[in-house]
């Protein structure tokens, strides 16, 4: 639904800070539902954490009464629509999740025709069990590419500023989606968000078409993740670690344990070292108070979840935003 009246005569109706996924698809929606929106970024999109994720959409194990498990659904969904056109950088892949220890069922977010156990002779060595799903997976510079052309042709506008604080953003607009991610740290400032560093290589293709996954539960785990002439390999999750320098050591790693699982990596010409900061926190924050007379709705804290978590939490987050904008007219 598109508001009938402009909030802000003397500016944008809304500011959204930070262009990484959770972002720019808040400033999409904002957008699309007729505010002007500007969002306001320390970094370019390309230096931020979404850039470097793998990304995958799905599985998840939370039942979809919980905001977590609403969010996912709403996420799987929409990225399954987004995989329709190539130009997204989403497709759907047919993947491969095992455990040592085995697992119980396939989770709730993927219906039934989507999933099946694998079969003992095609579960690979070390592994106890897992079972094989179609689900979208997102090549994410490309992805944020088109969620930045999708923003602009909204009538959005994307600008390089460094905010002390949400105050400075009250100034600028009446409505504020706060997705600082880690910023929100200082930006809020919440000292609960703490860097989880995550680390990918990604290297060229030898024919890989299948998406293989080790639980994500540890400290390091074996992930290949195909993006048409790129392979995204992990992974890794160090807790309070602010190095944004890809460790070779680290990606030497990365490299024998997928290669271990897939023998064509072995001679994968390396493309790219990719290193982001996850913003962890106990639980995602996306709630709304009021700074200095503006709206603000804070929408960070997703951790390894945002690129999936986005949709669900930009919708929520712009539906606080757009009451609080009906209340005030």
């Amino acid at each position: 639904m598109r508001t009938a009246l402009p909030l802000n005569r003397s500016g944008p109706d809304a500011v959204v800070v930070g262009a990484g996924v959770i972002g720019l698809t808040t400033g999409v929606c904002l957008a699309e539902a007729g505010l002007t929106t500007r969002i306001v970024t320390a970094a370019p999109t390309e230096r931020t954490t979404s850039y470097a994720a793998g990304a995958i959409c799905g599985p998840v194990f939370d039942e979809t009464d919980d905001p977590v498990g609403a969010w996912s659904q709403v996420g799987f969904d929409e990225f399954t629509a987004l995989a329709a056109d190539p130009r997204t950088g989403v497709r759907l892949r047919e993947s491969v999740f095992v455990s040592p220890a085995g697992m119980t069922g396939p989770p709730p977010i993927l219906r039934p025709t989507d999933v099946r156990a694998l079969r003992p002779n095609e579960v690979s060595a070390g592994y106890g069990s897992g079972f094989v799903a179609t689900i979208p997976c997102v090549d994410m510079p490309r992805y944020l590419n088109h969620l930045g052309e999708r923003f602009e042709g909204a009538g959005g506008v994307v600008e390089s500023q460094e905010l002390a604080s949400l105050a400075d953003a009250a100034e600028l607009a009446p409505l504020i989606a706060n997705c600082a991610g880690l910023g929100a740290r200082t930006l809020v400032p919440d000292l609960s968000v703490r860097p989880i560093r995550g680390q990918h290589v990604a290297v060229e293709n030898p024919g890989i078409d299948r998406v293989f996954m080790e639980p994500p539960f540890g400290p390091a785990w074996a992930g290949i993740i195909p993006h048409g002439d790129v392979v995204v390999l992990g992974g890794i999750a160090v807790e309070d670690d602010w190095n944004l320098e890809p460790d070779p050591e680290v990606a030497d790693q990365i490299l024998r344990r997928c290669v271990s699982v897939e023998p064509r990596l072995r001679n994968a010409r390396v493309v790219e070292h990719r290193v982001g900061l996850r913003p962890g926190r106990a639980s995602v924050r996306l709630e709304r108070e009021e700074i200095d007379g503006a709206v603000v709705v804070h929408d960070y804290g997703h951790g390894g979840s945002g690129v999936f978590l986005s949709w669900g939490c930009a919708r929520d987050a712009v539906q606080l935003l757009m009451t609080a904008s009906s209340r005030r007219q």
